[in-house]
């Protein structure tokens, strides 16, 4: 554990993940290009993208279960042979049903790969370093979305529609290739074999995973967070930009290439707050949440296309909606024994997946109805039909803060009957403030008394006393 094979095999499994990104964000720079190759309505385009994340979503225990009872290895290089496939497939289709299938293969090899690399870590690794390679596989795999976004948007418009998918068919044989060869799913020991769970304690796992508040909070949390950052890179955010804001398509490429580096780099300063206010945890949920929706009523209030300036502070906030999502995983890890935290986790992806995909079908919907009544003279991507369609996601946004509220009142009662109490929140930062001074304060009084850099009481030991206390 914790060696350099241990730190390849986490890498290749970033990679794996890297690439399976790659995959489900293709479709969100491809809009327009898939309304006409497809002769597609808004609905029927959304369907790409819902269905894709209906498989992601629906297969999210039943692979929790299979990992468990096959291993990461199989799981990751299975995943990378499916989704190689579905680009194959949606590279020769020339119909909505044909692509609809590609997707399908593309979220259903998608499904088993995050919750698989995710299962690496703590066997490769100590638990002290589980939390932050959790969070930088989740950030890391991002990178992926700037892979749809910029060289495959440029090779899509350069060389066409099928020579772009056959390549990201290729990058997905690359990680097939390389997982089969360098994963394993654990360092190599001895000892007896570990008996997997059958099928009766799998089910009482998953009950018991469900009737914890705990992990219900995090699957709430992953709701209200994720699901509009979703929407707008995978969809129907670049479509929004180019039709209906009027941005040309190498400004939208930007932004949606910003949305990714600025949830990149606020990923640790996020998980860095959290771990220093575990108690603190659904507030941010809600503050993120809450930010959303104002950034979104800005935009769509906005007499007119709204400058670039406000483009930019809409695509900065929703970027928070992904590290603020990963909350969630950190409810399921807290709340649950370790047996149940694959179950528990995934639960808890279900949530914003299932949020997005609902928004990504009914803004498509609303769309098309919209053209249909003859609304802005039939114009299907016009500025006031996105206003009318993307202000659904308002509707979703409350549903995600009414059931983040009620189940963290649901948790905090239990912990209150084992003794535990979240204090006010004016009172939790005061006492922070309160210890981070009288830290500094014995910090310097130590030095004064001869404590040595490493903060090691040197009198103490140079009398014969007890070594200090840092």
């Amino acid at each position: 554990m914790d060696s350099k094979r241990a730190w390849t095999v986490w890498g290749v499994g970033v990679f794996a993940y890297l690439i399976a990104v790659t995959q489900r964000t293709s479709f969100g720079v491809v809009g327009l290009e898939a309304t006409a190759r497809f002769s597609a309505s808004a609905s029927a385009l959304s369907a790409f993208t819902v269905i894709q994340l209906l498989v992601y979503a629906g297969l999210q225990i039943p692979v929790g279960v299979l990992v468990d009872r096959f291993g990461p290895r199989v799981m990751i290089a299975t995943g990378a042979a499916l989704m190689t496939v579905g680009q194959i497939q949606l590279a020769a289709a020339t119909s909505v049903p044909g692509g609809v299938v590609g997707r399908i293969f593309v979220g259903a090899g998608d499904a088993m790969t995050f919750i698989s690399v995710i299962r690496l870590i703590p066997a490769w690794f100590p638990s002290r370093r589980v939390p932050l390679l959790t969070q930088l596989t989740g950030q890391l795999g991002q990178f992926g979305q700037l892979i749809s976004i910029a060289p495959f948007a440029l090779v899509l418009h350069a060389w066409g529609w099928s020579p772009a998918f056959l390549g990201l068919a290729g990058l997905g044989l690359v990680a097939c290739v390389l997982s089969t060869a360098a994963l394993r799913n654990a360092p190599e020991m001895s000892g007896p074999a570990v008996e997997l769970a059958g099928i009766k304690e799998t089910a009482e796992d998953l009950a018991r995973a469900w009737q914890q508040p705990g992990t219900r909070l995090g699957m709430w949390s992953h709701f209200a967070t994720q699901f509009a950052g979703n929407v707008f890179v995978m969809t129907w955010g670049y479509p929004f930009l180019v039709s209906g804001q009027g941005l040309d398509p190498t400004e939208a490429s930007v932004l949606l290439s910003l949305f990714v580096v600025v949830g990149i780099i606020c990923g640790p300063l996020l998980g860095g707050w959290v771990g220093r206010h575990p108690m603190r945890r659904s507030t941010m949920v809600l503050a993120v949440t809450f930010a959303i929706t104002a950034a979104w009523l800005s935009v769509i209030l906005y007499p007119g296309p709204a400058p670039l300036w406000l483009l930019v502070v809409l695509v900065l906030i929703l970027a928070l909606g992904g590290p603020a999502s990963m909350i969630g995983f950190d409810f399921a890890r807290t709340f649950n024994p370790s047996r149940r935290i694959g179950t528990a986790t995934g639960i808890v992806n279900v949530g914003g997946f299932i949020a997005a995909l609902i928004t990504m079908y009914v803004v498509g919907l609303i769309l098309d109805l919209l053209k249909n009544s003859g609304f802005s003279g039939g114009n299907l991507y016009s500025l006031d039909s996105f206003r009318i369609a993307l202000s659904f996601q308002f509707i979703v946004l409350a549903i995600g803060v009414g059931a983040v509220i009620g189940m963290r009142n649901q948790v905090r009662r239990r912990m209150a009957l084992a003794g535990e109490t979240v204090p006010p929140l004016r009172q939790a930062l005061a006492d922070n403030a309160r210890r981070r001074a009288q830290y500094r304060s014995e910090l310097r009084a130590g030095r004064l008394a001869g404590r040595d850099t490493a903060g090691r009481d040197t009198a103490g030991k140079h009398d014969g006393g007890p070594a200090g206390q840092d």
